[in-house]
């Protein structure tokens, strides 16, 4: 497939969901070795707009829709969800495309995710980067007070404002507001709440170590609502993980910093 060519695959899941049977969606494009991407909280898949167009000269780049955005359908059900369904969904998408084995790239709960994934099939991964993530558990550093009080109210037009600012500098995102808008919270709010369910029950600690893909870790230096400490918790404690903070930049680096990301991405990856 020509890069910017784009191809839309619906993936049945199970079980069912709240609202019925579940598909999970992937746009495809691009040739040449396949690239995982999975996005963050209640995050459509239009956050990984820049990185998939910056990849897919060079790779095949699947970018997944989690469950409750984009084009996937069906609700979470009386248990919700968790990092290790959306990692099973992961699997199932390569599967119906046929690829054994893939990179993955996991920004913010995607990273989360990708830890599961990357632990529990181990056959699947080549190649891991994990952005803006932390481990979960007992070992996450929490952000402060004040950002979890934003987090509380995203959905609101003022909670709205308070989470691009934790995501972008504020003049970078008056300057590029579409690309913002981007990272605005998406989903029913049965949906918000089955993610950011499945992001704070997430504990990665014991799977870390089992991780056997060679790994990059990717963190803003100013990101407060993930703090860099948790990136460098990662780095530390998946074997032979190489560690890269991006000095000035907030949670949403794959955006203000998408040159650089794509530079790093295609060197690690390539």
């Amino acid at each position: 497939m020509p890069p910017g060519a784009r191809d839309r695959v619906l993936v049945p899941v199970d079980p069912l969901g709240a609202d019925g049977a579940v598909q999970v969606a992937a746009d495809v494009t691009g040739t040449g070795p396949t690239v995982l991407l999975l996005a963050g909280q209640s995050l459509g898949p239009e956050t990984a707009t820049g990185t998939a167009a910056d990849l897919a000269g060079a790779f095949r780049v699947v970018v997944v829709h989690t469950r409750g955005t984009g084009g996937s359908t069906g609700g979470p059900g009386p248990g919700g969800w968790t990092t290790a369904t959306f990692a099973a969904d992961a699997v199932a998408v390569l599967d119906a495309l046929g690829v054994a084995r893939a990179h993955v790239h996991g920004f913010s709960m995607g990273g989360r995710v990708a830890q599961v994934l990357a632990a529990r099939f181990p056959d699947r991964v080549d190649r891991l980067v994990l952005g803006a993530s932390g481990p979960g558990g007992a070992h996450e550093v929490r952000c402060e007070a004040d950002v979890a009080r934003t987090l509380r109210h995203a959905a609101s037009p003022a909670g709205r404002q308070g989470l691009a600012d934790l995501f972008f500098t504020p003049g970078w995102s008056a300057r590029h507001p579409g690309t913002a808008a981007r990272f605005a919270p998406t989903g029913s709010p049965s949906v918000r709440r089955a993610h950011h369910g499945a992001s704070t029950g997430h504990d990665g600690w014991d799977l870390l170590p089992r991780i056997a893909a060679r790994t990059l870790v990717v963190h803003g230096g100013d990101d407060r609502l993930t703090p860099p400490a948790n990136g460098r918790l990662l780095a530390g404690r998946v074997p032979g993980a190489e560690l890269v903070v991006l000095d000035g930049a907030r949670h949403g680096y794959p955006a203000q910093f998408r040159a650089r990301t794509a530079e790093l991405l295609r060197a690690f990856l390539g």
